[in-house]
């Protein structure tokens, strides 16, 4: 079984936040008080959750307005996008919706980087544990030598450790490092 095959198995759920900002509230979402998720909110996060292929190389997220939905992040599969527009429209309760989710480049250099920031990463002794979860929250994003981590870790220490695990890699032009610390 490939890493993407295992990967995809275990879907990034807590990657899936809605990102929903009104017209008034320019803050971005993990910088707001934590509020608890709508029914509209659950729902839509369910379906993107489940959605197969969905894995630790992806970064999906939704902006919620009224019945409108705007999805964001970034997929290595196209299928993925379209999959993903589909399962949110069949939602009740959703009105219409808007894909702005992004299809990273075909690179057998970013192919590398994922997988060498992955093992550098889950592989190390203090962040390995997030790997054992059913679900491991701390998903690569790599466009171009570029990696971008999102997700959720308990301590700011393993934040900092998974920003410095990505830097060790070799060809990465640059890392930002969008991990949140939740408990």
């Amino acid at each position: 079984m490939s890493i993407y095959t295992t990967t995809a198995i275990m879907a990034g759920a807590l990657l899936l936040v809605p990102a929903g900002l009104s017209a008034k509230e320019k803050k971005p979402q993990s910088e707001r008080p934590a509020q608890p998720m709508t029914r509209l909110e659950r729902e839509i996060r369910h379906e993107l959750v489940t959605l197969p292929f969905y894995g630790v190389f992806d970064n999906l997220a939704f902006r919620l307005d009224g019945g409108n939905v705007t999805l964001l992040g970034q997929v290595t599969r196209p299928t993925l996008k379209s999959s993903a527009e589909r399962v949110v429209k069949n939602v009740e309760g959703v009105t219409g919706v808007t894909n702005k989710i992004e299809v990273l480049p075909l690179s057998t250099m970013d192919d590398q980087i994922r997988m060498a920031t992955y093992r550098a990463i889950y592989s190390h002794p203090q962040l390995n544990r997030y790997a054992l979860r059913a679900i491991p929250p701390i998903h690569i994003i790599v466009r171009n030598g570029a990696v971008t981590l999102d997700g959720a870790v308990s301590t700011e220490a393993d934040k900092n450790l998974a920003g410095i695990q990505a830097q060790s890699v070799p060809n990465v032009f640059s890392v930002t490092n969008n991990l949140r610390v939740e408990p």
